[in-house]
């Protein structure tokens, strides 16, 4: 009877340690699908030019962000400014600089994409500078 108790509790120690397993590996591979899940491999070559300048640069309060949006059936990419009344950029999937759709003195961009705001759909922040 003993070694039967015994063998039961190796045999639930096992199981239970390979479902730790499994369950930290689900985990890690949902934290590295998340880590990965901003998309800059797939960012056109003008994002990436950002964010590596970005990051080689002092780190902005706020700290600066790139979303990516659907905006009049395009892709485009929303980059914040550094500080209050710069204008934030507004990029086509081409590097084009499209609009400052919002910023500036008086908060209303340079007015060439004036409806960006209320009309920009699907909202994936792509990257974020999270030093401090």
């Amino acid at each position: 009877m003993k070694n039967i108790l015994i063998l039961l509790f190796i045999v639930i120690t096992s199981c239970c340690s390979s479902k730790k397993n499994t369950q930290s590996t689900a985990v890690s591979d949902a934290a590295r699908l998340d880590d990965n899940s901003t998309g800059e491999n797939v960012l056109p070559a003008c994002i990436k030019k950002l964010i590596a300048q970005f990051k080689s640069e002092e780190v902005q309060n706020p700290p600066r962000k790139i979303y990516r949006y659907l905006y009049n059936g395009n892709t485009v990419y929303y980059v914040t400014a550094p500080c209050c009344d710069f204008f934030t950029d507004l990029y086509d999937s081409k590097c084009n600089l499209i609009a400052h759709p919002d910023g500036g003195f008086t908060g209303k961009g340079d007015g060439r994409a004036a409806d960006f705001i209320k009309t920009r759909t699907a909202e994936k922040l792509v990257w974020e500078d999270k030093r401090r």
